[in-house]
């Protein structure tokens, strides 16, 4: 092993991480790690989450990863800026609760986080 792939592999072992738990619209639960810093949408797409398209890759112009978080940890990860709230006016299945998960960003204090994916993702 070279000395960069031995210096990546290192990285990558020791990098802070949060538990993410997503759950389908069907229940399916996925439980995963996300990196600190990371988005909960980066996430999603690295444990290949159903229900999750980003389309626009996490510039908050499509609205296609929308997540409903979980109640109990809605205050926690707060309400979206008006950008975001610009977008979700084109989401499907909008709740009181709803995010775009290309906004969120995974943090210590979100070691836990539960969201939900709704049936569908679309324009």
């Amino acid at each position: 092993m070279s000395d960069v792939q031995e210096l990546s592999r290192d990285s990558q072992s020791t990098a802070k991480m949060a538990k993410i738990t997503f759950v389908e619209h069907d229940g399916t639960r996925h439980d995963v790690e996300g990196e600190i810093g990371s988005t909960v949408m980066e996430t999603a797409l690295r444990n290949q989450i159903g229900g999750i398209v980003a389309e626009c890759g996490g510039a908050c112009t499509c609205a296609t990863c929308l997540v409903h978080v979980d109640d109990a940890w809605a205050e926690k990860v707060g309400k979206p800026s008006a950008e975001e709230e610009d977008m979700l006016d084109f989401a499907f299945e909008v709740k009181p609760t709803s995010r775009l998960s290309c906004q969120i960003k995974v943090t210590e204090a979100l070691d836990g986080l539960v969201v939900h994916t709704p049936s569908y993702q679309g324009r």
